[in-house]
């Protein structure tokens, strides 16, 4: 199930996105697992909670080429829109070097190494609290 490249869903949400349906730490670990099964790198949870009404979880990752982000947005959309969650905007598919995959309660990030040290994510959200990626 791919969406098409900067087409928003309409449907509306409920509190920032999946409340109810997985625990938003569940569903970044997932997330985070799905990245990793496609060799991402530099897997990062960043719970942005208590710093931001955005979301609650930004999942940070690498991949090492346009083909190799877009396998890895695709594997976290299948896994985590498996558990019945929504996808509710994806950005960047085209081009493969920035997606951003929002599903509410968890953004995820894949970015390629030039991108992901440009923007530095990481720093900009410095005070969120950094989550161990389950293995």
């Amino acid at each position: 199930m791919q969406m098409e490249y900067g087409k928003v869903d309409r449907m509306p949400m409920q509190g920032k996105g999946n409340a109810g349906l997985v625990e938003s730490v569940q569903l970044a670990q997932l997330a985070a697992h799905a990245a990793g099964e496609k060799k991402a790198k530099e897997v990062r949870i960043l719970d942005i909670r208590s710093i931001s009404p955005v979301a609650d979880f930004f999942v940070i990752c690498t991949g090492t080429s346009n083909t190799n982000v877009r396998a890895i947005a695709d594997s976290v959309e299948d896994e985590v829109t498996k558990q019945g969650l929504h996808l509710h905007h994806m950005e960047g598919y085209e081009n493969g070097r920035w997606v951003l995959l929002d599903f509410g309660d968890m953004v995820v990030h894949v970015m390629q190494e030039d991108e992901r040290s440009f923007y530095n994510l990481e720093r900009l959200w410095g005070d969120a609290v950094q989550i161990d990626v389950a293995g």
